[in-house]
């Protein structure tokens, strides 16, 4: 979800300001999702490198975070919507640890989505954290190194509830992915769009998925051997 900052820069404004916008944008998309029967949505919302940015940002984002939760639990209970959350999150402020785990809490049981919130996430430090975690268990005995297959990385990854990713948008005209879920997008189909995050509408999210239907998923193999 990129481009609140310089959002607000065109508007003579604040980053926050852009930051604010940008949560509600938030809610219509998580709202337009869970109406078009999609079972998983994940926001990259605060990486790993966003802790490098000016402690003022950090500290509004994280509160941010927080007001936002108490907010949407209501919009989250209405429309059935079980909050997930994944990343580094004991590297969050005890508030917003506290905030989200009552939200997951609250939200447990509801099955019409599933909105997986990527906080301090970074998909290298995932990456290296389940590698630590397979080795130790091949080191005592636990799994052998012959058993190690995707199925096995997978259940050592912060999303191994989740599918892997279908469709990936990223907004405001960057074409990189920014340490966002490396392993669970291999055969993701890739969107941009110039689009800054606060002005992203239901419309633009139903044109990225008009796209994504029309594209033809081979994962590998030839278009004759999928007809």
């Amino acid at each position: 979800m990129d481009g609140n900052g310089r959002w607000a820069k065109q508007k003579g404004r604040l980053r926050i300001f852009g930051h604010e916008n940008g949560s509600k944008t938030v809610r219509t998309i998580v709202e337009a999702c869970a109406e078009l029967g999609i079972p998983n949505l994940t926001l990259y919302a605060f990486s790993t490198e966003n802790w490098n940015r000016p402690k003022k940002e950090v500290d509004t984002l994280m509160n941010l975070l927080v007001s936002s939760l108490r907010k949407e639990l209501k919009t989250l209970t209405k429309n059935d919507i079980k909050l997930n959350a994944i990343g580094k999150l004991d590297s969050l402020p005890l508030k917003a640890q506290k905030e989200l785990s009552e939200v997951i809490e609250k939200t447990k049981v509801n099955q019409r989505m599933t909105l997986t919130l990527a906080l301090s996430y970074g998909a290298r430090e995932e990456l290296k954290n389940a590698v630590k975690e397979i080795a130790s268990k091949v080191k005592n005995n636990i799994i052998s190194e012959e058993k190690i297959d995707d199925s096995v990385i997978n259940q050592h990854l912060y999303t191994h509830d989740l599918p892997d990713v279908d469709l990936l948008i990223r907004t405001s005209g960057e074409y990189r992915i920014s340490n966002f879920l490396l392993w669970q997008i291999a055969y993701a189909e890739l969107y941009f769009t110039p689009v800054l995050w606060p002005d992203f509408t239901k419309d633009h999210l139903y044109e990225a998925l008009t796209a994504f239907q029309n594209r033809e998923r081979r994962f590998g193999k030839t278009s004759e051997q999928l007809s």
